[in-house]
C-alpha cells in the first residue's frame, strides 16, 4: 500500500467518524433522556441499530465486490459504524450494573446486547442482500 492510499483511507475514516461520534452522542441522549438512565438504552439502542446497519453495508460491500479496504467500506464500516456503536460503553455499564448489586439486570444487558446485535446484523445483511441483489455487476 502506497502512502498516498493510507493518508486517503485516513481522511475517509475521519470523515465517517465526524458523522458517527455525534450521531452516537445524539441517539444515545435521546433514548436516555426518553427512557431514563438506570438500564442503558441508550447504548443498547445505538450498538443494535449500529449492527442492523452493518449488515446492510456487508450486503452492499458483497454485491458490489467492495473489499474491507475500499473507500465505502473505509467511511461507512470502519469510520462512521466503529465511531457510532460503543463496545467500551457497553462493557463500563455493564460493571456499573454489577458493582451496584444489579446482577439480573446485567445478565439481561448482556443477553439483549447479543441476542439483538446478532439479530439486526443478520436481519441488515438480508435486506441489503434484497436491495443490492444484482445492483453490483
Amino acid at each position: 500500500m502506497q502512502v498516498s492510499e493510507l493518508l486517503m483511507g485516513c481522511v475517509l475514516v475521519a470523515l465517517g467518524a465526524t458523522v458517527g461520534t455525534p450521531a452516537r452522542f445524539f441517539v444515545s441522549g435521546v433514548i436516555a433522556r426518553r427512557f431514563g438512565e438506570t438500564f442503558p438504552w441508550g447504548t443498547l439502542v445505538v450498538n443494535v441499530s449500529g449492527c442492523l446497519i452493518m449488515g446492510g453495508v456487508a450486503a452492499f460491500a458483497k454485491a458490489h465486490d467492495l473489499s474491507a479496504g475500499s473507500a465505502a467500506w473505509l467511511l461507512a464500516a470502519t469510520g462512521f459504524l466503529g465511531s457510532y456503536t460503543t463496545v467500551s460503553s457497553f462493557a463500563l455499564q455493564t460493571r456499573a450494573l454489577v458493582s451496584d448489586g444489579e446482577h439480573r439486570p446485567a445478565i439481561g444487558y448482556i443477553l439483549l446486547s447479543l441476542v439483538l446485535c446478532l439479530a439486526a446484523v443478520g436481519g441488515g445483511f438480508a435486506a441489503g442482500h434484497l436491495a443490492f441483489a444484482g445492483s453490483g455487476r
